[in-house]
């Protein structure tokens, strides 16, 4: 076993206009490689992707704070440290703990160090290239860490070749905004996606957590870069490629000629309840599961240390869920506008046997109104003072009680096809994820029928390459609700809105608007308008306080009519909490600029 060498702890990498000697903290470890230049021995691999993983643990919680407390969703209160306050005022300084670009390039230079040493030639005696999974794997991971890089600071150095030498790393190197990332990664991965979209390193089970959550899946990473990159460049075949990007991962998940569908989890009132004061659930925690099965909701974690003294230990717990190591105060709670999004869905409950429809009302305590899934995760309770006795409200965000940060679900993958879909012209199908799920048969009731145009042999080549055969993907219907099941098969697919606001087919309030006086054509554009909006209010319905909700604001920010117009007043609108112990958080940015929507450092790095 050959010994693994910490290199160059005086290196820096990459600065714009001056040498980069303070880019990076003199004082980290930042390429990790064997003495052996080339990486062709077995154990080489694994310590060098391992150690790649173990670069992105920094990268773990940070990535659930950027995208969450810069958005609309949550408050920072008084207990919260300076640093994230000023992250959610959009005041982070160059020395703020959250504003760390050397972090991402430590994982870059780890990944361009292994991509070009990796012998990538090398064959086993069955004639299979014997490394090429661990490389489509770093491939993703330096993928993906660069679209974080690039969405969070706007315009960013770019290298592909490692820095190994104090002179490399006083190059000036051109710097890439978010559509040359996208280019540029988009051309990297499409080579390895056909062949190894679905193959990973086979490290079975490291620290009882099954290492196939690790990783990066190409596909889905793809559809990603593509959605960005039809977000600001207004490419209209991107979100097409970005749709078919995600849909391939979720026909490919389970092997050829398998299945990924939704599944029914749900947060629901009983049935035929008439005081509106119980739920039932089958929603719950599932989110957190970390067993991997063909139909777990998990698809990638940052795996992060399992005690505090191990350096890489998450603070998520602390900062969303009151216990008693932060004395019950948490750092984070959901805002007023959380509230006001949940509350101002219609929750929609049929009866037994399927005659009547009941909307819950307005009003009720616990944030039951409305839809369930906020009310399923926010914990209002009381505790103890230590010191006086007395009791004192504290409020959890019960989403974190893993000690891995979760990055990619399947929810997330169907919501963003969705979300291409809709902008690549098809706000049916797209309207189908959120309202009834996509099947065979919903897509041949409520999408083909309506194609028309000079384009519709176009359209329908397209919309056919969508394919979730009924006998894979069973749609929970009313005959599941008045039958109980009986005689049906079982089902395994739901639009998205069901998950928190009732049986949404039958949900008058949430219909896709049409005209039967006018034409499909001439309505597509107020469809399309229509659908984003939902798309937009179900990504903060199941993914809230998950890290996505700032970049999902910012994306649709960038194919509005005015961009900064939009992105102030979503930003704004979490203002105004004015409970006792909640820091207001003024915003110290003005956020029509869209320059102050990216961070920036010491002057090496931002838009």
């Amino acid at each position: 076993m050959k010994k693994i060498l910490i290199f160059i702890s005086s290196v820096c990498i990459l600065s714009s206009m001056t040498g980069c000697s303070d880019f990076f903290n003199q004082e980290s470890d930042h390429v990790i490689y064997t003495e052996n230049r080339t990486i062709k021995d077995a154990t080489d691999t694994i310590y060098s992707v391992t150690g790649i993983l173990g670069k992105l643990q920094a990268l773990a919680d940070r990535t659930i704070l950027l995208g969450e407390v810069r958005g609309d969703l949550c408050t920072v209160t008084n207990t919260a440290n300076g640093d994230l306050r000023d992250l959610a005022e959009f005041n982070a300084g160059d020395d703020n703990r959250y504003n760390s670009p050397s972090d991402y390039y430590a994982v870059i230079n780890n990944s361009n160090y292994f991509i070009q040493n990796a012998d990538t030639a090398l064959k086993n005696n069955r004639n299979e290239y014997v490394f090429m999974r661990e490389y489509a794997a770093v491939k993703a991971i330096r993928a993906w860490t660069y679209l974080q890089l690039a969405i969070n600071y706007g315009s960013v150095p770019f290298v592909t070749d490692p820095i190994l030498t104090k002179e490399q790393s006083e190059i000036n190197y051109p710097r890439y905004d978010i559509a040359a990332i996208c280019e540029y990664f988009i051309s990297d991965l499409l080579p390895l996606a056909e062949k190894y979209g679905r193959e990973y390193p086979r490290y079975n089970n490291i620290r009882n957590t099954d290492s196939r959550f690790f990783y990066f899946p190409i596909n889905i990473v793809l559809g990603d870069l593509y959605l960005w990159h039809g977000s600001v460049t207004g490419n209209k075949d991107s979100y097409k490629q970005a749709a078919l990007r995600y849909y391939k991962y979720i026909s490919e998940r389970n092997g050829d000629n398998s299945s990924y569908p939704t599944g029914i989890e749900r947060n629901e009132w009983s049935q035929n309840s008439t005081s509106w004061d119980r739920t039932m659930s089958d929603w719950g925690d599932f989110f957190m599961q970390e067993r991997y099965s063909a139909d777990c909701e998990l698809i990638t974690m940052i795996p992060c240390d399992s005690i505090p003294a191990e350096g890489n230990y998450s603070q998520m717990r602390y900062l969303f869920t009151a216990t008693t190591d932060n004395n019950y105060k948490s750092s984070i709670i959901p805002s007023n506008r959380m509230a006001e999004i949940s509350e101002a869905q219609e929750y929609c409950l049929v009866n037994s046997n399927g005659s009547t429809v009941t909307y819950a009302p307005k009003g009720l305590p616990y944030h039951r109104s409305g839809d369930l899934r906020l009310y399923s995760i926010w914990d209002e309770s009381y505790a103890t003072d230590r010191s006086t006795g007395d009791l004192f409200e504290v409020t959890s965000i019960q989403k974190y009680y893993t000690r891995n940060v979760h990055i990619y679900r399947k929810q997330m993958v169907y919501l963003r096809m969705a979300e291409a879909l809709n902008q690549a012209g098809y706000p049916r199908m797209a309207f189908l994820v959120l309202s009834r799920g996509l099947t065979n048969e919903s897509i041949n009731e409520d999408v083909i029928p309506y194609l028309t145009g000079e384009n519709i042999e176009n359209d329908l080549n397209f919309i056919t390459q969508f394919d979730f055969p009924n006998t894979q993907y069973i749609e929970y219907s009313l005959d599941h609700i008045t039958a109980g099941g009986a005689g049906l098969r079982e089902a395994n697919t739901m639009g998205m809105h069901s998950r928190g606001s009732g049986f949404t087919p039958m949900n008058e309030y949430y219909q896709l608007p049409y005209d039967t006086l006018r034409t499909e054509t001439e309505q597509i554009p107020e469809m399309q308008r229509f659908v984003e909006d939902k798309i937009l209010t179900e990504g903060a319905l199941e993914f809230a306080y998950e890290g996505t909700r700032y970049y999902d604001i910012m994306r649709f920010a960038f194919r509005s009519d005015n961009p900064g117009q939009f992105m102030a007043e979503k930003i704004y609108a979490r203002r105004g909490a004015g409970n006792e112990g909640i820091v207001q958080g003024e915003i110290k940015k003005d956020l029509t600029n869209k320059e102050n929507w990216f961070l920036k450092w010491k002057g090496s790095i931002g838009y």
